[in-house]
């Protein structure tokens, strides 16, 4: 096992990364072995997506069923799967403002570098599904102030996301992050803009305020711009943030019609990693090196 050292670093190192010139991918994962496949391919940060987590604690939506110590334990398997920083959805922090700080508090200690939290009300849903509700601006302000006063080193990241455009349209979206920002958010992410204009609206008129939130929802509600076209309109985050779910469970659906369908799995094998491949991919030598320093 890896891993990623001090929360400080992990929130010191993501923001020099989205420092540099163009927009800093992070890859979703779900679990401590997902969060390591992303590292293995070779990219710079990973983002921890509660829709994954949901389906992968749960085996159901993400419709607000997890709670913020369940999210947090995941997190920080992660976080010990990886030398990635982290990037940890923190839903609507759990509750009220004096949640949210108890949120930070925990996330901080769970070792990731930023957290994400979002204006829905309780319990909330997945941004790119029908029937979501806001709280009044007023309430999502002091949980971003408590978040960002919670928070014991000041690299921690707080992404601050507002799902208006649903609900009230981009103006009023555009509104509210603007608002977020001088509430001291250190990146803003309007979800699910339903066409390029609505996306082109949000870039323009959030330009220079603080860093922007591309969230490229694997079959959501946003359309999917090319990364450069995404560069171009000045986006500092890009999350792709349930492909390697859906990947696994493409995976994982064709083994087992295999295996039904032929009573053993060997006709699906060829296209798996090898058992040998994947013990070393998981840290096998590493440990057999340890058994001989301690035997």
């Amino acid at each position: 096992m890896t891993t990623s050292g001090t929360t400080a670093t992990a929130g010191r190192r993501l923001r020099e990364l989205l420092s540099r010139p163009g927009p800093l991918v992070a890859p979703g994962a779900y679990d401590a072995l997902s969060a390591l496949l992303v590292e293995k391919a070779g990219f710079d940060a990973v983002y921890m997506t509660g829709f994954g987590t949901t389906a992968g604690l749960l085996g159901r939506p993400d419709i607000g069923l997890l709670t913020g110590s369940e999210m947090a334990d995941n997190a920080r398997r992660l976080v010990a799967a990886t030398h990635l920083p982290v990037i940890a959805d923190g839903d609507t922090g759990y509750g009220n403002a004096l949640n949210v700080r108890r949120t930070v508090q925990v996330y901080e200690q769970a070792g990731v570098a930023a957290i994400q939290l979002e204006d829905q009300v309780t319990p909330k849903r997945c941004g790119h599904m029908a029937g979501k509700a806001i709280v009044p601006l007023a309430e999502m302000l002091g949980k971003i102030r408590a978040a960002t006063e919670a928070r014991s080193d000041p690299d921690f990241v707080v992404i601050a996301r507002t799902d208006a455009v649903a609900v009230e349209g981009v103006d009023a979206a555009v509104e509210r992050a603007r608002a977020f920002a001088e509430a001291g958010a250190d990146l803003l992410f309007v979800e699910a803009p339903a066409s390029e204009a609505e996306i082109e609206q949000v870039a323009g008129r959030l330009a220079g305020v603080a860093p922007l939130v591309f969230n490229w929802a694997e079959g959501g509600k946003t359309p999917p711009l090319s990364l450069d076209r995404i560069a171009e309109l000045g986006f500092g985050l890009v999350l792709f943030p349930i492909g390697t779910l859906l990947a696994a469970t493409a995976g994982m659906r064709g083994l087992l019609e295999t295996l039904r369908k032929d009573g053993t799995p060997q006709a699906a094998l060829p296209g798996l990693p090898g058992f040998d491949e994947f013990t070393d991919l998981v840290g096998l030598p590493e440990v057999r090196e340890l058994e001989q320093r301690y035997t």
